[in-house]
């Protein structure tokens, strides 16, 4: 029997605003999308907790034995900076400041994209696809949505025709909006607009001499909109109606109200069955902007190199620090912050590593069965991943316990006790046991147990002070010593 079968995982909906019990329309097979990042600069610290939110998501799945399909998109063709369809394509910008081909551009930070997920330890998804090399695909939906009356071409322009649109359909119904209001709250269009109506959206542009990027279409040269991707890319791989669909809060209007948009006039049926989304991260309490200096990029942080942090700090803790809030809570990032999180990570690593050497009795005290099952059940409801690591800080305290001689643990409950902690800590939550990668951790070693030696023999001997100057200068650089029945362990 599958883990599914008999866990009932419950996820918040967005689209009904509460939290719904977890069905998916093929038993056992799960359908998640997540939007992707568009390659033109750097991938910031936002969008990899976005990123990590929904790799958890997928490791739980997984663990649980569903067979996922993870597709998450790379957004290649450059679209326009102002979701209004107007602006300077935000690939061919770039690519005119660093004076280089837009496709290198998007090799350049797609490159980037990737180093810096492997870095923070994301399973690659099952697709990957690209905006370019689906055109073809958008092109075609384009014309359904206008054979069936929901778009109109303008000078080789083709828009989406929301007022028509929404008196069959609902515009607005993921981010709770009526097109009423949003109407009252616009302006109203100039001579010079094409657009019959301010909300109405691009699905193609045409594109003007100077627009690098272009592709020939029935309605003339031009390049696709932002929305369409993700609705041709979701579909094909996924199918018109699929599971789970995941991104960034700020995603939820307009994109993936027009994401539902674009499917329901393609198919008359709504794409999604669970939307998902994942909140923002702050920085000392602000909103992180490039143009206030208040931001950190992931290698700013591995490095060290940055006026905003005290110390480098190692992707594991960045990523512990991130599973401690539950993906939908804005996270606020600060030095005080990392420097408790990784507290906590070398204590949890400590504990596993503990959990090799503890001691087997005849029985066990402990209810092993029933804080398993409370692991699940933080996971069950909604990925409460907070939750399940306050039960895991349990299961370390039970570690120092049984170590101490307090608690009792038989051969059964110690393989169902390891397989749980290590199951949730390194399958589920993505942690990477590695204290510093960069030790050889065979020569530290046998140099910490030379001195253990040392200073047993100091202390054999009555020579407290030689004794307390090993442990001290141990101390000092980050490892302590742990006296117990056993003997003396130690711990970075």
């Amino acid at each position: 029997m599958a883990l599914y079968e008999e866990q009932t995982l419950k996820i918040y909906n967005s689209l009904s605003s509460q939290k719904e019990v977890f069905q998916p329309i093929h038993e056992g097979h799960v359908g998640m999308y997540v939007c992707g990042p568009t390659v033109y600069s750097k991938v910031h610290l936002g969008n990899c907790r976005t990123f990590m939110s929904f790799d958890m998501v997928y490791r739980y799945l997984l663990h649980l034995g569903y067979k996922v399909r993870f597709v998450r998109n790379i957004t290649d063709a450059g679209h326009l900076e102002d979701d209004a369809d107007q602006g300077e394509d935000k690939i061919s910008k770039r690519a005119r400041l660093e004076k280089i081909e837009p496709m290198e551009v998007v090799q350049r930070y797609t490159v980037d994209f990737h180093n810096i997920l492997r870095k923070f330890n994301l399973l690659p998804p099952s697709i990957e696809p690209t905006a370019t090399g689906h055109i073809v695909e958008q092109i075609e939906i384009i014309k359904i949505i206008l054979d069936r009356g929901y778009a109109y071409e303008k000078n080789g322009s083709v828009y989406f025709d929301v007022q028509k649109f929404n008196k069959v359909y609902h515009y607005g119904k993921l981010s709770g909006r009526k097109l009423e209001d949003m109407i009252a709250n616009t302006r109203e269009l100039t001579a010079q607009d094409e657009k019959k109506n301010s909300q109405d959206f691009a699905l193609w542009k045409r594109a003007e001499p100077q627009h690098i990027m272009r592709w020939p279409s029935p309605w003339g040269e031009g390049f696709p909109g932002w929305h369409l991707e993700c609705t041709v890319m979701s579909t094909k791989y996924l199918g018109e109606t699929f599971d789970i669909h995941g991104g960034g809060m700020d995603l939820k209007f307009p994109h993936h109200e027009c994401e539902i948009a674009q499917s329901e006039a393609s198919y008359d049926k709504s794409p999604v069955r669970y939307w998902m989304h994942a909140n923002m991260l702050t920085l000392n309490g602000k909103k992180m902007a490039k143009s206030t200096g208040n931001n950190l990029l992931p290698d700013e942080i591995f490095s060290g190199e940055n006026k905003i942090l005290s110390k480098p700090y190692p992707p594991s803790v960045i990523r512990f620090f991130m599973m401690q809030a539950h993906y939908t809570s804005i996270l606020d990032l600060s030095d005080e912050a990392l420097l408790a999180a990784e507290k906590g990570y070398t204590r949890l690593m400590d504990a596993l590593d503990l959990m090799e050497h503890l001691p087997v009795s005849s029985s066990s005290d402990l209810d092993l069965k029933g804080w398993r099952q409370r692991c699940y059940d933080a996971m069950n409801d909604d990925f409460n991943s907070p939750v399940l690591i306050a039960h895991l800080f349990e299961g370390v305290k039970w570690i120092h316990l049984i170590r101490e001689g307090k608690q009792t643990l038989d051969a059964g409950g110690k393989t169902l006790f390891q397989d749980t902690m290590k199951g949730f800590v390194f399958d589920v939550l993505g942690m990477e046991s590695a204290h510093a990668e960069s030790v050889d951790t065979e020569k530290l070693d046998g140099a910490v147990q030379l001195l253990i030696k040392m200073r047993n023999k100091a202390r054999a001997d009555k020579d407290y002070a030689t004794s307390d100057e090993i442990r001290d200068a141990l101390s000092s650089l980050g490892i302590q010593l742990k006296d117990g029945k056993e003997g003396t362990t130690y711990s970075l």
